[in-house]
């Protein structure tokens, strides 16, 4: 299951906006203030407005600066001090009931759900009955007490517009997506154009998963808000470049803006765009991040979780201490815990936090993540209790087909439509736990028992992109199935051929690879050189832009010469797969290179190969390049948490290993072999490993759920 987003739910509509000075005379304001806060709440320049009433409030406090006061702080979506502005005029003028009103509908937008309620059961004014009923029903809606919610809404009057609307979100609560579909549609063709109804259509199109249907109301949206409200700055924002805040405002509130970019950017995710996603968070009106909704903060952890995994992780956590917190993030920062592995911290998570597990994690996903965890001291223990999920999944896939067949041959369209959906759920849950099992065996080297696992779910998984590649993976490191391998890399490979270099370059080197260990080097040239046309296209359209595509192939196909003691072309690649070393030297890709220089020197100092003088010269010509660019390229990942002098630092350079290598070898051009054996042993200790591994670039690519509601 890959990972899903976590958007907004469908809004319910409930209370009112407070009003500025509903009971207090224009004239007492401009004699009180001189004139300043009107203007500027005039112009919107609200944060402005507060600081001269609260600099006036200093001297006078009196009802119309509080009544101003409270007004600008809810339209700068400051709700608690709107609410503290409003209990106050509450209880200095208990006789004007909408005081109250206010207040309970800012401890509303506040999430305080419990006290707006106990606030809105001491309005009793009979003209306000309607209104308090609305709020009411929103704040039930909130607490997710869908029963109450819904008795009050029915007791809204027939012909009242928000009635459809909050019975279409409660049937959305109750995943009851189509129903919810037509209510807001009804609406919809009433009202005319409504940011949030338009919103609320799209949301249910993407639980629908009729992404084209969502995006259509989502541009709707954007382009009206773009056309409306042009100082929003929607898609100035630019990862170089910094816009002036917009602010939490409540016009950029009446935009949905936030929302529908939350949502663009959730279904591009669904479809594995996961840069357009980030480009469509990155186009809502700009903001500070600490003015960031919970909502967005947590899709830019999501979106960015494997360029800055640190970052992500804090924000997580920043939102796993907020009450209320996104309920999605729990099961989000357990799964990506177990993603990088770091089991440990995943277990410590859901033992600090009990009282969210029954909450937020479904049954399923506790016994995924419980398998997890376990598999790190108790493999046996886990692959069982993968095989009983497993077991259980299997089973109703079996029964998700036959239902689809028989609606199918009964023409029932709908119920084949609905029973389609629950089959494709049901297999994103299956298909992780047949990979976790995969990847205990996969850990052992036991690729035969990987192999069988996977050939026990063909049955579901065969057109499973993730679970085609896992078979070609497992395949290719028998080195004995490479022709096999090959037949499931080949349609991952044509399937986005004309756009090769969005196809994972370990895939490529892999399936060059099998073609040259079975006689097929033309095909394996002609994905070579289809790489190289287009990394070159790129670099021209982009020259600061690195690609590492060619390189990584060159280096599999020189690695794999190189075991196979055809050194002279093996070394020939590697030293052509870093070329320019400006893009493409960098610390991994040194590491896999100076592998085969160190098996290289060895052997020539074992006298168990012999090269031309013309290979040796090549070879101290691009440890003299890898010496010049290497300075600032370290050869081992900095662990933060220990502290490394500065002449150990200076040491773990390319420059510097580099340096060591081409001495070696020109010792050896020389026949000064005993040094040779002497500096070996060095690298052998500083712990680097010169045993080969043809495919070490292969991987299994385990599908990890994030989260189980969208």
């Amino acid at each position: 299951m890959s990972a899903r987003f976590l958007i907004r739910r469908s809004r319910s509509k409930g209370g009112v906006e407070p009003e500025h000075g509903p009971t207090v005379n224009d004239g007492t304001i401009k004699r009180i203030f001189t004139g300043k806060p009107y203007p500027r709440i005039k112009e919107s320049r609200h944060d402005d407005a507060i600081k001269a009433i609260n600099d006036a409030m200093n001297f006078s406090p009196n009802r119309a600066g509080l009544s101003l006061l409270g007004y600008c702080y809810f339209r700068t979506q400051s709700f608690v001090e709107a609410a503290n502005c409003y209990e106050q005029l509450s209880a200095l003028h208990p006789d004007i009931p909408e005081y109250r009103l206010y207040f309970a509908q800012s401890l509303y937008e506040a999430s305080m759900f419990n006290e707006a309620y106990n606030v809105t059961t001491q309005i009793t004014a009979p003209d306000l009955e309607q209104k308090v009923t609305k709020l009411q029903s929103a704040i039930k809606y909130g607490e997710e007490d869908s029963a109450a919610a819904k008795s009050a809404v029915e007791s809204y009057p027939r012909d009242d517009a928000d009635k459809d609307i909050n019975l279409g979100c409660l049937l959305f609560k109750d995943n009851q997506y189509e129903e919810a579909l037509q209510k807001f549609t009804k609406s919809l063709n009433i009202l005319g154009f409504n940011a949030h109804l338009h919103y609320n259509v799209a949301l249910c199109y993407f639980k629908l998963k009729e992404y084209p249907q969502a995006l259509k109301h989502i541009t709707l949206v954007i382009e009206r808000g773009i056309r409306d409200h042009p100082e929003l700055a929607v898609g100035m924002q630019t990862e170089t470049s910094e816009v002036k805040s917009v602010g939490n405002t409540l016009t950029l509130h009446e935009t949905a803006l936030t929302e529908v970019f939350n949502l663009k950017a959730a279904i591009e995710y669904q479809l594995k765009n996961v840069e357009a996603a980030r480009e469509a968070l990155n186009d809502m009106p700009p903001r500070h991040e600490h003015e960031l909704d919970a909502v967005t903060l947590h899709n830019l952890a999501l979106t960015s979780i494997d360029s800055k995994p640190t970052d992500g992780f804090e924000k997580l956590h920043f939102l796993l201490q907020q009450d209320p917190f996104p309920p999605e993030t729990f099961a989000n920062l357990l799964l990506l815990y177990c993603k990088f592995e770091y089991f440990d911290l995943a277990a410590d998570v859901l033992a600090e936090n009990a009282q969210f597990t029954y909450k937020y994690l479904t049954p399923y996903l506790y016994d995924f993540l419980d398998a997890m965890i376990t598999s790190q001291t108790s493999p046996e223990e886990a692959f069982q209790k993968y095989e009983d999920i497993a077991s259980k999944h299997a089973e109703q896939l079996r029964k998700l087909t036959k239902v689809v067949q028989d609606s199918r041959s009964l023409g029932d369209n709908d119920r084949v439509k609905k029973a389609v959906i629950e089959y494709e759920e049901a297999l994103e849950r299956y298909i992780p736990v047949v990979m976790a099992q995969a990847k205990i065996y996969w850990d052992l080297e036991n690729y035969g028992q990987v192999e069988k696992i996977f050939r026990k779910s063909v049955e579901f998984c065969n057109e499973s992109d993730v679970w085609r590649l896992n078979v070609a993976h497992v395949l290719f490191m028998q080195e004995s199935k490479y022709k096999e391998a090959a037949n499931f890399y080949e349609p991952i490979v044509k399937k986005q051929y004309d756009n090769i270099l969005d196809v994972s370059a370990v895939v490529l080197a892999n399936l060059c690879v099998s073609y040259i260990m079975t006689s097929q080097n033309e095909e394996a040239e002609d994905i070579m050189r289809k790489i190289e046309k287009e990394e070159e296209q790129q670099i021209f359209e982009d020259p600061q832009k690195k690609f590492y595509h060619l390189c990584i192939v060159n280096l599999v196909i020189g690695t794999l010469y190189c075991a196979k003691g055809n050194y002279e072309f093996g070394i020939s690649r590697v030293i052509k797969s870093l070329e320019p070393f400006n893009k493409r030297l960098g610390t991994d890709t040194w590491f896999y290179a100076k592998r085969c220089f160190l098996t290289f020197l060895e052997n020539l100092a074992k006298h168990l190969i012999v090269v031309k003088d013309s290979t040796i010269k090549d070879c101290l010509t691009f440890l003299e390049g890898c010496e010049t660019y290497g300075k600032r390229i370290p050869t081992v990942i900095e662990n933060s948490y220990l502290e490394v002098d500065a002449n150990t630092k200076a040491k773990q350079t390319v420059t510097y290993e580099a340096r060591l290598l081409r001495f070696s070898s020109m010792l050896m051009f020389q026949n000064k072999r005993p040094f040779l054996s002497q500096g070996y042993r060095r690298y052998r200790a500083g712990g680097i490993q010169i045993r080969f591994v043809v495919s070490v670039l292969a991987h299994v690519v385990v599908a990890i759920p994030i989260s189980v509601t969208r």
